[in-house]
């Protein structure tokens, strides 16, 4: 991976999918673009999954990612949910192998606890860390998007982590004494 790089975060459903957009130059990562696309409107699971990947097409050809990291799905006790959430994930994944971009899977425990350092923190605990994080005055409303977001963010950080270039903490009270904005 080089370091200056664009990593498109995708938060997939046949609902609502979630997207963010990070760049990162020179080891900092500021925030391009988070949004959701709203995927009700179409009738039938078939259309749902072919507007994933245009819309995944879209973002692709719009920001130019290197980089995709994308929310695994979780096991649920609603197995036409999962598979559904799985279908789009996958659709997702194809659009941008058809661009050669890799891509990463993240489970949602492992989204949070990147962003928070708690694996069971709440969407509306995820969205003010990355507030925070990026100085944004106002969220989505919509926790989709910041969802989308998180995942990009968290691909940043684990990527930072393997390259070694991350510090070790100790404990919260450290890690806030060097970043100061991450406080809530």
């Amino acid at each position: 991976m080089t370091e200056d790089r664009i990593i498109l975060g995708i938060d997939p459903g046949t609902t609502i999918m979630g997207y963010g957009v990070i760049q990162i130059t020179a080891k900092e990562m500021s925030l391009v673009s988070m949004g959701s696309i709203a995927l009700s409107k179409y009738t039938g699971h078939a259309l749902k999954l072919q507007k994933i990947y245009e819309r995944t097409i879209g973002l692709i050809e719009e920001y130019h990612p290197d980089e995709l990291a994308i929310e695994a799905q979780f096991h649920g006790k609603n197995v036409q949910s999962m598979l559904k959430l799985g279908r789009a994930q996958g659709v997702a994944i194809a659009a941008v192998l058809s661009r050669q971009i890799p891509y990463v899977e993240y489970a949602p425990k492992k989204i949070k606890k990147s962003i928070t350092g708690n694996g069971n923190a709440s969407k509306e605990q995820v969205a003010g860390m990355l507030q925070s994080l990026f100085s944004v005055k106002a969220m989505p409303k919509n926790p989709d998007a910041t969802d989308g977001l998180a995942t990009a963010v968290c691909h940043y950080f684990q990527h930072s982590k393997a390259s070694g270039s991350a510090k070790s903490y100790t404990g919260w009270k450290a890690f806030l004494s060097d970043h100061p904005k991450r406080k809530l």
